[in-house]
């Protein structure tokens, strides 16, 4: 960014050279404070301005960091094109943790071992997870360009980055809903509409997106498993806010100004926080350190994301060490998030518990959140993704992205 020259500092009352040896009148000096204090106004005003213009006040979701969006259905390679649809899938952190080898007749995915959110993720289960999710963006936009994919998980035991082999071969070109629904796909941190329940028969048919052997879906419906969800999250957040490892390699994924978001086209912004436009601003202006982000996250939990849940989800598996049960449970949570952005809903993920029990598992910690959250699941399962479901009040905003040329190798 380029620095704005300084500004001179007009002379003073106090300054003996610049002010003439005459008695001022009481009006006189009057006249002379209200003008500087105008001079004042209109400097600190521009000031302002000029750092909202700089923060990106005035230019969210715009700019290099957002035009993937906007380049699903773009002319161009039928290929690549299916790469342009696995980079807007649901990812923890926006890490956006993928690469894509690309052929005429077959892609391949691999894990980006660079971009890990540490102690956050120390069974690397959200990455997991996320490569999940961007693998059936792909797989759902093959029809829509014409191409039938055969998938091959984990082809090669002795690369354990290597995620993924989608063989491709032509098909009768047909678009479908969730397809559709990959560019309009946000999460949304907002308030819930707690006037509008979530019918059970649609729950059921979200639920039924959930069709591998292994992987299911539970839901918190009734006030009391509410609540203990509920509570439970919000312990968690306590507990990541309060343990340092874990809240630094969590702040260090928050992108603060507009030049790093549109550099890095990856992280969390501000934009998609839930938060009011007022406090949205602000925060472009003026930064904000570890402690009022963690602050604000743990507000925002408490007042906004959990109380305002129509009902909260679980997808559990047998075993949550199993990578194949983690990518098809990536998979499961985009098909339902595509589903419920097409019947008029929103989620959000709230793995704050998944994440003190994977930390719990990796340092040895006691199995605080493991023994509750077991209590909460039908016995012989584990959550590897946790989330809350309801009716939007607001848009949900755009996250930054990498466009599909910069994730190739």
């Amino acid at each position: 960014m380029t620095k704005r020259p300084g500004q001179e500092v007009p002379p003073t009352a106090s300054d003996p050279e610049t002010v003439p040896r005459t008695r001022l009148s009481r009006r006189a000096l009057l006249g002379m404070v209200g003008a500087g204090v105008g001079t004042l106004a209109v400097a600190g005003a521009a000031g302002l301005t000029w750092k909202a213009v700089e923060g990106g006040v005035f230019a969210t979701g715009t700019g290099p960091a957002y035009a993937a969006w906007d380049a699903l259905d773009a002319p161009g390679d039928a290929t690549l094109a299916l790469v342009s649809a696995a980079v807007l899938a649901a990812n923890a952190h926006n890490t956006q943790p993928w690469l894509f080898w690309v052929s005429p007749d077959r892609i391949d995915l691999f894990a980006d071992t660079t971009r890990t959110i540490g102690a956050m993720d120390p069974l690397l289960r959200e990455r997991d997870l996320s490569l999940g999710c961007a693998l059936e963006n792909l797989v759902l936009a093959g029809p829509a360009q014409g191409l039938a994919t055969t998938v091959a998980l984990l082809p090669e035991a002795s690369d354990p980055t290597y995620i993924a082999r989608i063989n491709l071969r032509a098909t009768a070109a047909a678009t479908s809903p969730l397809y559709a629904a990959i560019a309009n796909r946000h999460t949304d941190r907002n308030a819930y509409d707690t006037s509008r329940a979530v019918a059970p028969a649609q729950l059921d048919a979200l639920g039924a997106l959930v069709d591998t052997p292994d992987v299911r879906l539970v839901w918190f419906t009734r006030d009391a498993e509410k609540a203990a969800f509920g509570e439970l999250t919000l312990r968690a957040t306590e507990a990541i806010i309060t343990d340092p490892q874990q809240s630094t390699d969590d702040y260090a994924w928050y992108r603060s100004s507009w030049e790093e978001i549109q550099t890095k086209k990856d992280g969390i912004t501000i934009d998609p926080s839930g938060q009011s436009a007022l406090i949205r601003a602000l925060s472009k202006i003026i930064p904000v350190t570890q402690q009022q982000n963690n602050d604000g996250w743990l507000n925002g939990m408490r007042t906004i994301q959990v109380p305002t849940a129509a009902a909260f989800g679980a997808i559990v598996v047998r075993n949550p060490a199993d990578r194949t049960q983690r990518l098809a449970a990536g998979r499961a949570w985009q098909r339902l998030h595509l589903s419920a952005t097409d019947a008029g809903l929103a989620v959000q993920p709230l793995c704050q518990v998944p994440e003190r029990i994977d930390r719990e598992t990796s340092a040895g910690l006691p199995a605080d959140f493991t023994t509750a959250m077991a209590a909460l699941l039908p016995s012989g399962t584990h959550a590897v993704m946790t989330f809350r479901i309801g009716y939007p009040t607001m848009t949900a905003l755009p996250s930054p992205r990498r466009p599909a040329s910069e994730v190739l190798l």
